[in-house]
């Protein structure tokens, strides 16, 4: 391959690349990991560096941090993309790393996007993993234990990098400005939604710093002004990976906590972010059964209710009717009393296997069922007082057992009076039923 041309250094170069971290010191947001007691830290002064993942959001400096650990451990970099390469290119890089090492020179393996290689292709790495013909560094957005082998795992450290915050991105807005001779035109409110609209992604927030100051702007702009020459960033969210479970996540659990306002924010995150508005809906159907169930029994029907109006409106109106109905769940009594009774229920038919019902509650269309005693001593219950007659409707060789106890929350409020009720009618009808037999 060609080397660097005598006019590269003359060319234009991106704001986020003029800016790009010379030292490990330099890199915001990521103490946790280059700080003295971070891990990268030590590898970098003990001049050894072990294969790791890199586990962050997109310009939290996965790359730099790469580039930089192999400055600091004078190993040979070898960037690759896993996104426009293949089988052969990992050859080419094996072969090479080898002959390096022959040499007497180690090379880091940067693998950005690593979880976009196959499991056939990750599995290509372990030997020369394993044999020190290369320190792997992957980079990813995606959680790697869903994403890559567990053989690579095995033989990688991940580490976790933040999400840039505000006091990193206030950093990196003065290191622009230092580049740039002098500072943004923005009002202080501005600055702050420069920060909020590079959603933690510092290359993102150079690259808006960059267009202000190339649009020629005389007077400072406010929050408007600046909407005007800067584009918002896309939410990162990917409906099929692991944003999607988290967010999800977040709005389930925010509404069985019954915190109305997060399950809010958290419904609005997934729609901005591109959710299709019908798992949503589903997932909300769900949760009025499993953890609201009888203490409200019209939370179901808000649910129904909420996911036929959507499919009559659409977006954007019938997202109010999705709103509506987490405002309806959030403030809702809660309970998963419906929800043990069934898991509890289910259990026990599992474990008791085939066990037939009592005789007395089974129909006896034939004389020979007559004769085998089906349908013996039923008692029809509308004949009983209070029409409850208080037998056994459990198998004969089962002890009667307590699945459902609703909580004294809500309509399971009154429930729970009436189940109440019957089990001191049953004690009665069984006493009555022991002194006719006694007598």
């Amino acid at each position: 391959m060609a080397g660097p041309s005598l006019f590269d250094a003359q060319a234009p170069r991106p704001l986020a690349d003029r800016l790009r971290p010379k030292t490990l010191d330099e890199v915001v947001g990521q103490d946790h990991l280059i700080g003295p007691d971070g891990p990268l830290g030590r590898m970098v002064r003990a001049g050894k560096l072990q294969s790791i993942v890199l586990w962050g959001p997109p310009g939290c400096g996965k790359t730099t941090i790469a580039r930089l650990l192999a400055d600091g451990t004078d190993l040979h970099f070898e960037p690759l993309s896993a996104v426009f390469s293949g089988v052969a290119d990992l050859r080419k890089v094996f072969e090479a790393a080898r002959k390096r090492r022959e040499a007497g020179q180690g090379t880091l393996l940067f693998v950005d996007e690593i979880h976009r290689f196959n499991r056939s292709q990750q599995d290509g790495f372990l030997p020369y993993v394993e044999d020190g013909t290369v320190v792997l560094v992957g980079a990813t957005t995606e959680n790697p234990s869903f994403e890559l082998n567990a053989a690579l795992l095995s033989r990688c450290r991940v580490l976790v990098l933040n999400r840039l915050d505000e006091p990193a991105l206030e950093k990196l807005l003065a290191r622009a400005e230092a580049e740039l001779g002098a500072p943004l035109p923005l009002t202080e409110e501005a600055r702050q939604a420069l920060k909020a609209l590079a959603d933690g992604d510092g290359r993102f927030l150079l690259g808006m710093a960059e267009d202000i100051a190339n649009a020629g702007i005389s007077e400072p702009l406010d929050a408007a002004g600046l909407a005007g020459i800067v584009q918002r960033r896309a939410p990162v969210y990917d409906k099929d990976r692991e944003g999607h479970y988290n967010l999800i996540s977040a709005l389930h659990k925010s509404l069985r906590g019954s915190d109305t306002d997060a399950a809010l924010y958290w419904m609005n995150r997934m729609l901005e972010g591109g959710e299709d508005p019908i798992y949503i809906l589903r997932r909300l159907t769900r949760f009025a059964v499993e953890d609201i169930g009888l203490a409200d029994p019209g939370a179901v029907t808000q649910a129904i209710a909420a996911w036929e109006t959507y499919d009559r409106l659409g977006s954007p109106e019938g997202d109010l009717a999705i709103a509506q109905l987490v405002i309806y769940l959030g403030t809702a009594p809660k309970s998963n009393a419906g929800y043990s009774a069934f898991k509890a229920a289910r259990r026990a038919a599992k474990q008791t296997g085939s066990l037939m019902p009592p005789k007395h509650i089974l129909n006896a269309p034939t004389r020979m069922m007559k004769d085998l005693g089906y349908g013996k001593g039923y008692r029809y219950d509308h004949d009983a007082p209070e029409a409850f007659s208080g037998q056994s409707y459990f198998p004969e060789e089962m002890e009667r057992q307590r699945f459902y106890d609703p909580p004294e929350r809500g309509f399971e409020r009154e429930l729970r009076k009436r189940i109440d009720f019957w089990d001191r009618l049953r004690a009665r009808r069984r006493a009555e039923d022991e002194g006719e037999d006694g007598a």
